[in-house]
């Protein structure tokens, strides 16, 4: 008898509580990949090297275009880890939502797990 192995997948917590989003051998850390939410938003999933799981929209308030899931990730020197928008390079951080260029613009943030 052979046992299926469960694959661990990621979950974000919205409105409706924790919804599955996708598995979690999807993320490739420092890259993102697109879901769509009940609602019909877009979130941006992430993992760093650290293998830390972050969500934030994927639409660029800057823009309008839902691009963020295809920016690059960094880190500040005090350790914040940040999307940089691959259209006008504007850097939001991954925990917050905030946009580390204009202190005005946040964008929605996720908690995120896997489990």
């Amino acid at each position: 008898m052979t046992t299926a192995l469960a694959t661990a997948r990621v979950e974000l917590h919205t409105a409706d509580g924790w919804i599955p989003v996708c598995d979690r051998d999807r993320l490739t850390p420092g890259r993102g990949v697109a879901v769509l939410l009940p609602d019909g938003s877009q979130a941006a999933v992430f993992t760093d090297r650290q293998d830390r799981v972050y969500a934030v929209a994927n639409r660029d308030p800057f823009t309008g275009a839902y691009v963020l899931s295809r920016g690059l990730l960094g880190s500040t020197p005090d350790g914040r880890v940040y999307v940089a928008s691959p259209l006008l390079k504007q850097r939001f951080d991954l925990a917050t939502g905030a946009c580390l260029d204009d202190d005005t613009v946040t964008i929605p943030a996720h908690p995120a797990r896997v489990v």
